[in-house]
């Protein structure tokens, strides 16, 4: 491969780096670890992965040398070093300037459960390092309940785990759903899988039972609630097993998987969505913030 200043030299202008990527890979090189990224981030590893392949496409340039089961920086990987804090914070400091005087009103700003205490504060967090002047209003709601106080106008913004032609929005991160349950609980496969399910419209659930009925598992229904926090309850008390997204996933809990004979269940996307013809200016503003900040390609 060329080295950077060759590649600068033939075709500077052909060569954009993107933002988020840069981001993650500030995030790695501090970190030395795609996990501990990846945990930093609220993302996946696998994500952070096809993040750092994407920059090396990119460039055209291997940023990490592996070394048996471990990656170190490479030689191209610390010159992007030296000058990626400086690039970020030329950006966060353009944005600020940009939006900070005329960023001023309400957002009203809603999220699923599951992503309440995780994905919604990193959101958040961008958005005050840009726009500190605005006030925000939270809903916490399941994502189809969110889907139509966003097409009524009760809601500006939302993330959520549904799709929507209708509406103006990308994904914001994908993740696997996974089988988990408390740590000191024991799953007894030759009994009917004891299944802690929420209540309402959830993907969760549908995915669970639709893999279960594949693969003949047979299943009972140990407990039963809408609120996350009464079923993370259930699951510290060992009532049995769920299925969520890793998100939910909390220290005192593990993941169940092949060897208790548990299905493999797909990834969810969350994603975040505004009204494509919004008469608030303000709205898309905030939109365009968060959009720069995690790299949305939007899909419409």
């Amino acid at each position: 491969m060329p080295e950077v200043n060759e590649l600068v030299s033939l075709n500077p202008y052909k060569i954009h780096l993107e933002i988020a990527l840069l981001r993650t890979f500030v995030t790695v090189a501090e970190s030395s670890s795609f996990s501990v990224a990846a945990e930093r981030l609220n993302k996946t590893q696998p994500a952070i992965s096809q993040q750092m392949q994407r920059l090396e496409s990119q460039l055209g340039l291997s940023l990490f040398d592996k070394t048996g089961r471990t990656r170190q920086i490479s030689m191209h990987g610390q010159k992007l070093l030296q000058h990626a804090h400086q690039l970020l914070a030329i950006h966060d400091e353009t944005l600020r300037a940009v939006y900070n005087n005329s960023i001023t009103g309400h957002l009203r700003i809603g999220a699923p459960y599951d992503v309440a205490d995780t994905i919604l504060p990193m959101l958040l967090s961008h958005l005050v390092k840009s726009a500190p002047n605005i006030d925000i209003e939270i809903k916490i709601e399941h994502s189809a309940i969110l889907m139509e106080a966003l097409h009524r106008g009760e809601i500006d913004m939302i993330i959520s785990t549904r799709q929507d032609d209708k509406l103006e929005g990308g994904i914001l991160r994908t993740s696997p759903i996974v089988w988990f349950c408390s740590e000191h609980y024991r799953y007894d496969r030759h009994k009917p899988l004891p299944l802690i399910l929420a209540d309402g419209p959830g993907l969760f659930a549908k995915f669970a039972l639709k893999a279960l009925d594949q693969h003949q598992i047979p299943w009972r229904q140990a407990f039963l609630s809408s609120n996350l926090i009464a079923i993370k309850s259930a699951i510290h008390a060992g009532l049995g097993v769920t299925a969520r997204g890793i998100e939910a996933l909390s220290p005192d809990m593990r993941i169940l998987g092949k060897e208790e004979g548990l299905p493999p269940l797909p990834s969810i996307s969350y994603y975040l969505w505004i009204r494509p013809r919004t008469v608030n200016p303000f709205v898309r503003q905030a939109y365009n913030i968060l959009r720069s900040s995690f790299g949305i390609d939007d899909i419409r």
